[in-house]
């Protein structure tokens, strides 16, 4: 991908085979030289070093920026507070600039010439399998701080955001108690759009509900009268937006110019992430529903005092959102695991969070899932009105990804795996 989604993937696609195999070729040009745990850097009083991969430009940065401070912000704290086993914590961090193939690059270089501890970064899933790969081969401890069509069965990737069992179930089982059964579906047509509505689906049809239409819609595409009128035409309950960047959020203006009213739209990506109901004049995103682990609006004490600090050091900042809660958090629960090892060393690090470590953060308590190596977390469901201001009708509390566990038989304490799992795995 080079500064749009036009170059993430073919439509139906998860992955090209030409990107798996430049993937599997930088991969394995990393794996003959040693990590950061085999260099003694435990030995010394030189600084833990945090890698840090985020979009601070191209089509992406309104959420890579919010998840870069985030990082900032907490590495601040830790280090005020006397750092990490005595010693400061250094972030590296080189902007991936929308870029898969510069992910690509600066992940080995982070491994092989930084020689960081542990890696953090990545917004869409192209971009997290585009180093997941790398992590793999050199044996890295990698967090994917983000919100994802989940599934990733990983020893050396932690995921700290809302996954479909957090943000579909949830969801789909509101919209179908409050509205009625009907699901019109539309999403982004690359990997998380398409495992996403496999998941409204497999809520649906568990909870009473039935998807009467679906469209998959190229990451390119900016005009949707075509799309529009095929959702007149159905007449759902719930119209399901699963659309992502800069080219598919013009689909709202056009909705709401459209003449449909009161239909309400569910999302597990607006709003939480790239704040359109702060960006799109009212009522672009009315009735609109997102399931979320945090938006700045909640007004729990912990969002509020995560908000006042944050302000007095980003006052600039248009927004916060989940994705950079779930980077703060990330960062935290790391920190915590290393100070139960008593060490930086991978293994040690992920035995420690695989002990179930826990944080108090700006969500309320967060918890990593020893099996799945997801996190444990609350949800809200927050609601947007014509005039885009934002209320949180329900709680979900202590949501727990299992799904990987429970229906898969993935336990990551006792077999490394590696593999993305989908609901039509069979």
């Amino acid at each position: 991908m080079t500064h749009s989604y036009r170059k993430l993937l073919k439509p139906k696609t998860f992955i090209s085979a030409a990107l798996v195999l430049c993937m599997s070729m930088l991969a394995a040009c990393g794996s003959s030289s040693p990590s950061s745990s085999d260099s003694g850097s435990d030995a010394s009083n030189s600084p833990i070093k945090l890698g840090v991969l985020e979009d601070r430009s191209g089509d992406f940065a309104l959420v890579g920026m919010q998840k870069y401070h985030a990082a900032e912000l907490a590495v601040d704290e830790i280090n005020k507070s006397g750092g990490l086993l005595g010693r400061q914590i250094e972030i590296v961090a080189p902007d991936t600039q929308s870029d898969n193939q510069r992910y690509q690059e600066m992940a080995r270089k982070l491994i092989l010439e930084d020689k960081v501890d542990v890696v953090m970064g990545g917004y869409t899933s192209a971009s997290r399998e585009a180093i997941r790969p790398i992590m793999e081969q050199n044996k890295m401890l990698y967090f994917y701080n983000n919100q994802y069509e989940g599934g990733v069965a990983s020893k050396y990737t932690f995921a700290t955001g809302a996954v479909p069992e957090h943000q579909v179930v949830t969801l789909i089982k509101s919209m179908i108690k409050k509205y009625g059964p009907n699901i019109y579906t539309i999403a982004a047509d690359y990997n998380f759009g398409q495992i996403t509505a496999q998941w409204v689906k497999k809520t649906a049809e568990e909870n009473g509900g039935k998807i009467i239409g679906e469209e998959f819609i190229p990451l390119s595409v900016s005009q949707f009268s075509s799309t529009i009128s095929k959702i007149q035409q159905a007449k759902p309950d719930v119209l399901v937006t699963l659309l992502v960047g800069v080219p598919q959020s013009s689909f709202y203006e056009q909705w709401s110019k459209s003449g449909i009213k009161g239909l309400p739209m569910a999302t597990t990506v607006n709003m939480a992430q790239a704040y359109e109901h702060k960006r799109f004049k009212p009522p672009a995103l009315a009735n609109m529903y997102v399931t979320a682990t945090f938006m700045e609006e909640l007004e729990t004490p912990e969002a509020k005092a995560f908000v006042k600090k944050w302000r007095e050091k980003f006052p600039d900042e248009p927004y916060i959102g989940m994705e950079a809660e779930a980077q703060y958090t990330g960062v935290y629960l790391w920190a915590e695991a290393v100070k139960k090892a008593g060490t930086v060393e991978k293994e040690a690090v992920i035995k420690a969070l695989e002990s179930g470590i826990s944080v108090d953060s700006p969500s309320g308590k967060t918890t990593i899932d020893p099996k799945t190596h997801h996190a444990i977390k609350n949800v809200y469901l927050a609601h947007a009105d014509e005039n885009h201001k934002i209320t949180f009708p329900e709680t979900f509390e202590n949501v727990v990804p299992d799904w990987l566990s429970k229906e898969k038989g993935v336990d990551l304490t006792t077999k490394a795996d590696n593999k993305q799992y989908t609901p039509l795995d069979k």
